[in-house]
């Protein structure tokens, strides 16, 4: 009775050290990929590297090889091996010094513990404290602290840190060879280090081997194979995969170890890819990628920055996460919601011209307005003018709305809606547009991006946008865009003919864009400098564009398209009415191929006319005698009717002389004036630009310095002209009087004057 008093006094009084080796606030961090393998790691408080374990989390390879080498006897002996101990004093005597240390397991366990002097008292103590150890805790929780502390060269502790950081791959995955390394490696952790000493290390991991083949635990085939394998330590050092992501993930979950979606192999492919990238962009610039799996949301790379490490471009900062003005990219969620409205099918006639909104006059990033354009070729070559226009038809308000209830939500300054923002006016985050632009992969419906791999077991949590054949429509609409560079490239024989892509270019060139969507994967990339300085000359087709399709060459996917859903289908349309050809091809000036739901065929908008007519075809009244045009009411003998169909009349400069309404319509009869002359489509004093022959070919003087020039005048209309010349607002003015405008730059030039009312005249010329 008075030993076990005095045991369990010493027992209590010096109890064993197993909160400050084994305490959670000891262990590292290490955010892992989706197979477990290391992205990025954080060192515990004293700067350790050392990850909690479990026996069922390390490969049986490597329990096998560490207790045949190191304890055969470990699950049977109380904790220490009298054979073992007479054998290395045997040894120690013989030599002269000490070889062998005869611990167990167990007793190394303790000495980790409580670190003892190699001399008989030190080796006393240690036995107690194995004792101790034996008399608390189970061998399994003996064998799990060895894991987890057991010395690996340097700061490193733990089976899974040597494998982390020696071979790059969770300890569940050891080979029988990396098995038979780490098992030796605590031995002599300096010595055998395999980034350091290879050789050393793989005499010390062959006797291991020779060791299991000679206790036949393992194969001598699984030995001779393990043999082969050469010693190579991945990295010496810790990775920094994800850096920006991994970071952001520690303040979300408390584990030790924090298992995302992300795809290792191709996070990795893809900084380097960027790395190299960037290089060639001014100086200052960053990039920013983001690639989601669209069945389960989870994200598979996220490059938050071109570089961690490079301070010049701002590496530290996570433009995934940060606000930016998107540009065009919202244009595809108002072609795709508009289309589920009912204003639009995909080959409505739309009109780029000049148009103002009050004091906003927008123009294009192309140099130039296109007349009439449908609202597929409008989105695909991401013409302002006529998107502005839809947004106005749709409503500002209702279109942000919509936004924010799919999960985009927009920084608007002022917070109040307005036209500018389909141009890129507002503010919002390359996680949000991927997780949006992923509803036209999803029918429709956006995600909510999953980081996690326990994430993955819970539903995709979703919302709607706009339906399932508008996703279907817009998707095909966006994958007729043609891949940026030439089309005799490697990249462009390996597939993307089906990805789905829109650029932006924010004002002023800060931001540029590209979110590309695959059935399988949406892509988002970002370019630009994170402080907000312009990249001039730099726009989201030549700059975005071609890091985009980069990425996606790097992941291995079958591009193909959504199916297409039911009451999608594809109708023979006619321009200018927008309708089915039907039974009058008299209106049917041109034909088109349209997408169109559940059969419906929105007529052509004429909002933009002033003083547009009502119907269309519009309805005259012809004298049979002269062919001129009266009222119904006019008492001029035998009268008959004709339908016209009408383009709008902004679109009169670039149109056939056939299609202009001074063609179509008829001048009035003198002899039966009426109202309808008061609200005539045929202005009574047309606008016209004089002085510039279309088609006029401009030339600098081979010995003058002199630029050539034009002068912009102009005759008719209403009001003050507005002069744009390539599409930019150059001069506003009243009346007739002429404007020296210089020829500065080689080109085609496109000069047009718009004047209050409305009405529009153009030409075209060279500069050479």
């Amino acid at each position: 009775m008075v030993i076990v008093a005095f045991l369990w006094l010493m027992d209590n009084l010096y109890p064993l050290n197993l909160a400050d080796k084994t305490g959670s606030q000891r262990f590292a961090r290490v955010v892992v990929d989706q197979n477990g393998r290391p992205l990025r790691a954080f060192a515990d408080d004293k700067g350790v590297w050392r990850y909690a374990v479990t026996i069922e989390q390390v490969s049986p390879r490597y329990i096998e090889a560490l207790l045949n080498y190191e304890d055969r006897w470990f699950w049977s002996h109380p904790g220490i091996n009298p054979l073992s101990i007479a054998r290395a004093a045997y040894q120690n005597i013989r030599n002269g010094r000490i070889v062998s240390g005869g611990s167990t397991l167990s007793m190394q366990v303790a000495r980790l513990l409580h670190p003892h002097s190699r001399t008989l008292g030190g080796k006393l103590k240690q036995i107690l404290r194995t004792l101790q150890l034996e008399w608390h805790l189970s061998k399994t929780d003996i064998l799990t602290i060895y894991l987890n502390i057991a010395p690996f060269g340097g700061t490193l502790e733990g089976v899974q840190a040597a494998s982390f950081i020696y071979l790059n791959k969770p300890a569940l995955e050891l080979t029988h060879a990396e098995a038979a390394l780490l098992a030796v490696l605590p031995q002599a952790p300096t010595r055998y280090r395999p980034d350091i000493h290879q050789a050393a290390a793989q005499r010390a991991r062959d006797k291991v081997l020779d060791r299991m083949a000679s206790l036949a635990v393992w194969r001598q085939s699984e030995v001779a194979q393990a043999k082969i394998e050469p010693v190579y330590a991945h990295r010496a050092k810790q990775q920094q995969l994800a850096p920006l992501l991994a970071k952001r993930l520690l303040k979300q979950d408390n584990s030790t170890v924090v298992q995302t979606t992300i795809d290792g192999e191709l996070q990795l492919a893809l900084e380097d890819h960027l790395r190299g990238y960037v290089q060639n962009l001014p100086p200052g610039t960053s990039a920013a990628v983001l690639v989601v799996d669209n069945q389960t949301a989870a994200v598979k790379a996220y490059l938050g920055s071109a570089d961690f490490a490079d301070n010049s471009r701002f590496g530290h900062i996570d433009m995934i996460r940060a606000s930016r003005s998107p540009g065009s990219t919202l244009k595809p969620f108002l072609y795709t919601l508009a289309l589920e409205e009912g204003l639009i099918h995909s080959q409505s006639l739309l009109a780029d011209v000049p148009r103002s909104w009050g004091a906003y006059r927008p123009s294009n990033f192309n140099n130039g307005f296109s007349g009439p354009v449908s609202a597929a070729e409008a989105l695909q070559r991401s013409l302002n003018v006529p998107f502005i226009d839809l947004l106005e038809r749709y409503g500002a308000a209702r279109f942000v709305a919509k936004l924010e209830a799919a999960g985009l939500k927009l920084n608007i300054p002022g917070g109040k809606a307005n036209l500018a923002v389909i141009l890129g006016g507002a503010g919002t985050t390359l996680e949000r547009l991927v997780g949006s632009y992923a509803a036209l992969a999803r029918g429709g419906k956006t995600v909510s991006l999953k980081y996690l791999h326990k994430q993955l077991t819970q539903p995709v949590s979703e919302r709607h946008f706009f339906s399932e054949q508008s996703a279907w429509i817009g998707y095909q609409t966006l994958s007729q865009i043609s891949r940026p560079g030439s089309l005799n490239t490697w990249s462009m024989l390996k597939s993307q003919q089906n990805l789905a892509w829109k650029t932006g270019t924010s004002f002023g060139f800060r931001d540029t864009w590209a979110i590309g969507v695959s059935s399988q994967y949406t892509i988002g990339v970002w370019v630009g400098r994170p402080d907000g300085t312009p990249l001039p000359g730099y726009n989201g087709a030549e700059t975005a564009g071609p890091l985009l399709f980069g990425v996606s060459d790097h992941i291995q996917q079958q591009v193909l398209p959504p199916p297409k859903p039911e009451d999608v289908e594809q109708q023979q349309i006619c321009w200018p009415l927008g309708l089915p050809r039907g039974n009058t091809p008299e209106h049917c000036h041109q034909r088109k191929q349209a997408w169109t739901i559940a059969g419906l065929t929105p007529p052509t908008w004429h909002g933009a006319d002033a003083g547009a007519w009502q119907a269309n075809p519009q309805p005259l009244w012809l004298n049979s005698n002269t062919g001129k045009r009266v009222n119904a009411g006019c008492d001029a003998g035998q009268k008959q009717q004709k339908w016209v169909a009408l383009w709008p009349k902004v679109l009169a400069p670039w149109l056939p002389y056939e299609y202009k309404r001074k063609a179509q319509i008829p001048p009035l009869d003198d002899s039966c004036k009426t109202p309808l002359s008061r609200s005539s489509s045929v202005p009574s004093s047309v606008l016209q630009i004089t002085g510039i022959e279309p088609g006029s070919i401009y030339r600098t003087a081979s010995n003058s310095t002199v630029l050539p020039s034009v002068i912009l005048q102009a005759i008719g209309g209403t009001g003050g002209y507005h002069w744009y010349i390539n599409g930019r607002l150059r001069y506003q003015g009243v009346g007739s009087g002429g404007i020296t405008h210089l020829l500065d730059s080689p080109g085609h030039k496109q000069i047009l004057v718009v004047d209050d009312g409305g009405f529009i005249d153009k030409v075209d010329v060279v500069v050479e």
